[in-house]
């Protein structure tokens, strides 16, 4: 996971580097960026990969033809506001869409036991209940909601209907946030060497002002803790122009794999068989919901 995590840094860096001029689809000035996400909910609806294609018709061929290469494996995008809780919000719809569509309540089980346990790392670090507390029981109440046979489930409408309102997106955001933060600085000599290299700050400093802070853009530190401490793998598909060469176009994308300890006693004991039932797709700065086929 170590060199997996370096490698992505210094990939990433590169790639925004010579790949601005391809993303002038995302949006003028700032004052015009902050118009458009406005009016952009915080999740939006199931749209064809086609829509994706559509978006870049004047921009970079590689990016059509990238689009056209994830259309072998994936069927459909969920778009996410881009006001710097892409990543969470784009988790937390997947993750509990899932639970919905699966019913798994043993997945519920293992994941409120490791919520639990977040809860722990963040008193032991100090924080006072009453700052995470809410979060945390919000998250615990949309768990128990998409599970059906309670008098509170709800829907797959309902669903999207409370991930579009602020007052539980945002909490449940937070509720990621803080689980991340406690995660970094639980494992704070693991992470120092990242977080150094991305901010050139310390461990306290970036949890601070880089992860427990809404609005804050996500990168590859927090998505390994969120994935370590709640045991949940998570694949992210990277829309860039890199591996384009002699041998054709093809699409990067990266498994973060929690540790055995953290993960479902279902999905097997070894990481190379584990299938990520979230994905992702990553374009620079943002992260949107991809449905495979």
């Amino acid at each position: 996971m170590q060199n997996q995590e370096g490698q992505l840094a210094a990939d990433g860096e590169t790639e925004v580097t010579c790949e601005i001029e391809d993303w002038a689809n995302f949006g003028g000035g700032d004052d015009d960026i902050m118009q458009q996400q406005s009016s952009v909910p915080f999740v939006g609806d199931k749209e064809p990969l086609s829509a994706l294609a559509a978006e870049y018709q004047s921009g970079s061929p590689i990016l059509l033809q990238k689009i056209k290469v994830l259309g072998d494996k994936y069927v459909a995008i969920r778009r996410t506001r881009g006001d710097g809780n892409c990543f969470f919000r784009s988790f937390m719809f997947s993750y509990l869409e899932h639970i919905l569509e699966k019913q798994d309540r043993a997945e519920v089980d293992r994941i409120k036991a490791n919520v639990e346990e977040c809860r722990k790392t963040l008193q032991s670090l100090g924080y006072v209940d009453f700052t995470f507390e809410d979060f945390f029981a919000l998250f615990l109440e949309q768990l128990d909601d998409v599970l059906q046979g309670n008098e509170t489930s709800i829907s797959h409408e309902e669903l999207l209907n409370r991930s579009r309102d602020q007052s539980v997106s945002d909490y449940v955001v937070m509720f990621f946030r803080f689980v991340t933060s406690g995660e970094i600085r639980r494992r704070s000599e693991f992470f120092e060497p990242f977080v150094f290299g991305l901010t050139n700050t310390t461990v306290e400093q970036f949890c601070k002002s880089s992860v427990e802070p809404m609005g804050e853009e996500s990168d590859h530190v927090h998505i390994t803790a969120l994935s370590d401490a709640l045991g949940v793998p998570i694949r992210v598909v990277y829309l860039d122009r890199s591996s384009c060469d002699a041998a054709g176009v093809s699409v990067n994308h990266h498994d973060f794999i929690p540790a055995p300890r953290n993960l479902p006693s279902a999905t097997g004991a070894g990481s190379e068989s584990i299938n990520p039932f979230i994905t992702l797709l990553y374009r620079p700065g943002h992260y949107d919901i991809l449905y495979p086929k």
